[in-house]
């Protein structure tokens, strides 16, 4: 279930980092307004359910993971809140801001925010989730997003006449999109017209799951470290630059210069472990770990390892860092076919997911 809406996250994040840093793009940032969240938005606290209470059926259960849109479950239970809102996480990864444009039942971890004097749709949701995500530092687990806090939380946002201005920010994002070109449009539509169903093709049965060791499947090596000043003297080209952000998929710019090969997955053994697939050549900065499969990997079966890989985040942090000797180590859960893990499985199984033909 957690790997259901991870190409939804991923195309999600794919124009999300094009318009990261839009306040200088262009726009007219003196006519930039602060407006409390209260007063832009109708506020809500998601209703808590126990264990007991959840029972598997096909409404959205949203959670306060950073993971899947948000979605960490499909319950019985009818949703609590109709379509076209954000939840905004108060606990767990605090300050994840999502677009649900499906009804859901959203959970205590969670504050649900409809616009009180406009309709939501996924570009002013997509603007409105870029600035709040730029205001994610306030919040840790001394100063959490609470519902009480967050009222009072200020964001700065376009205004016209000193109200919102909704539709600057619409004609922004269609702009980018358009700008982008039909085919991205087309992946946009489709991802924010997606119903959030688990009736897939091919069913995820934990029970034909078995524990592999991750040094069997990858051959774990460092990376040649490149300066970003060297780069520099090569000028920009078409290789990524890959880092230890956990964004953009580690990307950090792209140049006409490379020291490793594609179709590998890249991990951050600086931070938190972050896990991406790189399809191209590519350099990269320091701490930045090679897995190199032993096995015939392809993109579909790279996605379903990364989404994987990123679930055991939790094991690393700045005292614990995800350095080679950790990572093989590390065992996980895969589907498995004679005692091996089920490559075909995988591949079929992300295949199958709702607009797995947009991944290039």
């Amino acid at each position: 279930m957690k790997i259901l809406f991870k190409l939804l996250e991923i195309i999600h994040h794919f124009w999300l980092n094009i318009v990261y840093n839009m306040e200088t793009n262009n726009m007219k940032t003196n006519k930039w307004k602060y407006f409390t969240f209260d007063y832009i938005f109708r506020l809500f606290k998601g209703k808590r359910l126990t264990k007991t209470q959840m029972h598997a059926g096909k409404t959205p259960y949203i959670s306060s993971s950073s993971f899947n849109n948000g979605v960490d479950a499909y319950i019985s239970k009818k949703p609590n809140f109709a379509k076209n809102f954000l939840t905004f996480a108060c606990y767990g990864s605090i300050g994840e801001v999502f677009y649900h444009p499906y009804d859901a039942w959203v959970s205590d971890n969670c504050n649900v925010m409809y616009l009180k004097n406009h309709t939501l749709n996924e570009y002013i949701a997509t603007f409105l989730i870029v600035v709040i995500k730029k205001e994610k530092y306030r919040f840790n687990y001394g100063f959490t997003g609470k519902l009480k806090t967050l009222k009072k939380l200020k964001i700065k946002l376009p205004s016209k006449n000193n109200e919102p201005d909704f539709e600057f920010m619409e004609s922004y994002i269609k702009g980018i999109v358009h700008n982008a070109g039909s085919k991205a449009e087309s992946i946009i539509n489709k991802c924010f017209n997606a119903l959030p169903l688990n009736g897939n093709k091919v069913i995820l049965q934990k029970s034909y799951w078995q524990e592999f060791n991750v040094n069997t499947l990858f051959e774990i090596k460092g990376s040649k470290t490149t300066s970003i000043l060297e780069l520099e003297e090569y000028g920009e080209g078409k290789y990524p630059y890959i880092t230890t952000r956990a964004t953009n998929n580690g990307v950090e710019g792209l140049f006409n210069y490379y020291t490793e090969e594609g179709n590998i997955l890249t991990v951050d053994s600086a931070v938190i472990g972050y896990t991406s697939y790189q399809s191209f050549p590519f350099s990269a900065s320091d701490h930045v770990e090679k897995l190199i499969p032993k096995f015939k990997m392809n993109k579909y079966t790279a996605l379903f390892f990364v989404t994987i890989l990123n679930l055991e985040q939790y094991r690393f942090n700045y005292g614990r860092k995800s350095s080679q000797t950790r990572i093989r180590r590390m065992k996980i859960k895969l589907p498995a076919k004679n005692g091996k893990p089920d490559f075909e499985f995988m591949e079929n199984y992300v295949k199958g997911l709702p607009y797995s033909s947009s991944i290039s």
